[in-house]
């Protein structure tokens, strides 16, 4: 348990690393703007700096746009995501204040996509870890919770206001390539995060009970429980089948190394489903009234 804690804290920090990286090195002398919040502090941050000769840093705006999303965050998603979010958002404040904002191409096409492909990343494996780094990948999140659509189309369409912005204040073909930049970082984001891909799992455990309840405390998930025998070892067993989100797999994983760490899980690829399959935000009583 405190290892795979210890892995996302880890992942969390590289992935506010890797999003300070791609505004400080790529993004923010090159005038193209990132994806999220991060994009929207960087944009302030040049009206501030060209409009009324006020400097304040891309890393301190971040931290104060992010204050008011991540209170709702922790009421609307739960106080886990918000608190690994909260960590996030102080690693990359961090970061963005210490890391020099320097230019390592004059190339604004590689500024811009090499840019989106770094800070899609960052986001990309903080997401499949359960946490963000705040700001919009918490509007998206809640957004995406209601759909079961990928999380990369919200933020699209929540950037285009950074695109419109960008145009209208300085000149259009920064805000094209912002568009090339937020391109880039969806479907990076799309492709490492994929929440919106099912699985099939296969369980093979001596505690088929305390696994069914806390899978059923943690997600609302259907499960077919199978009797089984080992053709080795002769033993009783049961064969827990249920289908999930890649978005859940990650505390599904946590919860058979907590409750059966000596389990056989066999994950499959599912390439489509019929019938009903819940979508994040409908309760047991939605479920029941639709039958």
């Amino acid at each position: 348990m405190f290892l795979m804690e210890a892995k996302r804290i880890a992942v969390v920090i590289l992935g506010s690393f890797l999003v300070a990286i791609s505004l400080n090195f790529f993004l923010i002398n090159a005038n193209v703007y990132a994806s999220g919040f991060s994009g929207a502090a960087q944009l302030l941050s040049s009206v501030f700096k060209d409009f009324f000769s006020f400097n304040i840093s891309t890393g301190i705006l971040l931290l104060i746009l992010n204050i008011p999303v991540l209170l709702i965050g922790w009421f609307k998603i739960g106080k886990g995501f918000t608190i690994y979010s909260i960590l996030s958002v102080a690693f990359s404040t961090l970061f963005l204040e210490l890391l020099p904002v320097t230019s390592l191409s004059e190339d604004i096409i590689l500024n811009a996509v090499a840019g989106g492909v770094i800070g899609g990343i960052g986001v990309g494996i903080s997401l499949k870890r359960g946490a963000s780094t705040g700001g919009m990948d918490i509007v998206a999140m809640i957004l995406s919770r209601l759909q079961d659509k990928p999380i990369g189309i919200y933020f699209l369409l929540l950037n285009a206001i950074i695109i419109f912005v960008a145009g209208i204040l300085y000149e259009p073909e920064h805000a094209l390539y912002t568009m090339l930049t937020l391109y880039v970082t969806t479907v990076v984001i799309d492709a490492i995060h994929t929440r919106h891909e099912k699985v099939t799992v296969l369980i093979v455990t001596g505690k088929a009970e305390e696994l069914q309840q806390e899978i059923h405390k943690k997600m609302i998930r259907g499960i077919t429980i199978i009797p089984v025998k080992g053709a080795y070892s002769k033993e009783d067993k049961n064969l827990l089948y249920l289908v999930i989100t890649r978005y859940e797999l990650y505390d599904l994983e946590r919860i058979i190394k907590d409750i059966d760490p000596h389990a056989f899980t066999n994950i499959i690829q599912t390439a489509g489903i019929f019938g009903f399959f819940r979508k994040e935000g409908e309760t047991v009583n939605d479920i029941q009234q639709t039958k």
